[in-house]
């Protein structure tokens, strides 16, 4: 595993001598944008091993994305070969169905602490929930980025993120509309606690994801990329293109339902995946 090599993948050729915040958030825009958020190994047959030799295979000479475990891996490691002060925490993800955050730890994200200050740094989040810049560890600040308003909040040593919503504007609708007005404009995210976890603490929940039927990511095929303007989506056979602030406090979003040959273009030409095994979204 070559650090050099993860650069070229993510594309980023600029200087990484200083173990700084600019140099973090370069890179981390970087990630985002070069590495889909995917589950597509669920629904083409192939296992997910969490071990860095393989996700570094799958993630960076394969060019394909990974799901949390995988892509902030990857990270951390190559956080770590940079010379970053990194550890890995557990998220327990909101569950809007059932209104509740996830009763057992179900996802992962990192911590990183330069000059006396700690950062969330989270490539794996996807979606519109994605955030685009290491985000500062402090409660009840706003941070606003191009994706919206994220925030922290702390309680009793539980940390609660969660992002402000837009509305969207969907060209085919002729009223812009939030995802849920009943809900209010917070999207709730995950909890976490600032206990240092390990790789090996996931492998369990790694195993329980892929076997599970009743998890989301059994049920959807998922593939999203943040772009340099908002994102892609490839959910199942239906694209969706969302284009940030396309007017004030509205994201623009385009969606397309697509055929079984155009779900492989589009991974192809959207995501620059060509997938080794049939996908069947």
């Amino acid at each position: 595993m070559n650090i050099q090599e993860y650069l070229m993948r993510i594309s980023y050729n600029e200087s990484h001598k200083d173990a700084d915040l600019q140099t973090l958030t370069v890179i981390f825009q970087h990630h985002i944008q070069a590495i889909p958020f995917e589950n597509l190994s669920m629904h083409c047959g192939e296992t997910i091993e969490l071990d860095l030799q393989s996700t570094y295979d799958k993630i960076v000479r394969k060019k394909r994305g990974g799901w949390c475990l995988e892509s902030n891996y990857l990270l951390f490691w190559a956080l770590q070969e940079l010379g970053y002060d990194v550890c890995i925490l557990g998220g327990n993800s909101y569950e809007p169905a059932q209104k509740a955050y996830s009763a057992q730890i179900n996802h992962i994200l990192l911590k990183v602490g330069i000059k006396g200050n700690s950062y969330i740094v989270d490539a794996a989040f996807g979606g519109a929930y994605q955030a685009w810049q290491p985000l500062m560890l402090i409660s009840g600040k706003d941070q606003p980025q191009v994706p919206g308003i994220f925030r922290f909040t702390e309680d009793n040593s539980t940390w609660y993120f969660e992002k402000v919503k837009r509305k969207h504007y969907i060209p085919q609708q002729s009223v812009p509309f939030t995802d849920n007005p009943a809900l209010g404009n917070i999207r709730k995210i995950y909890t976490f606690t600032l206990q240092p976890r390990h790789i090996n603490d996931f492998q369990e929940l790694n195993t329980y994801l892929q076997v599970s039927p009743d998890n989301i990511l059994q049920k959807k095929s998922i593939c999203s990329l943040q772009t340099t303007e908002g994102l892609y989506a490839l959910v199942g056979w239906t694209f969706t293109e969302v284009k940030y602030n396309y007017m004030d406090d509205t994201d623009l979003v385009q969606i397309t339902t697509l055929t079984d040959e155009e779900v492989e273009k589009t991974l192809k030409d959207k995501f620059n995946i060509v997938l080794e095994n049939k996908l069947v979204p």
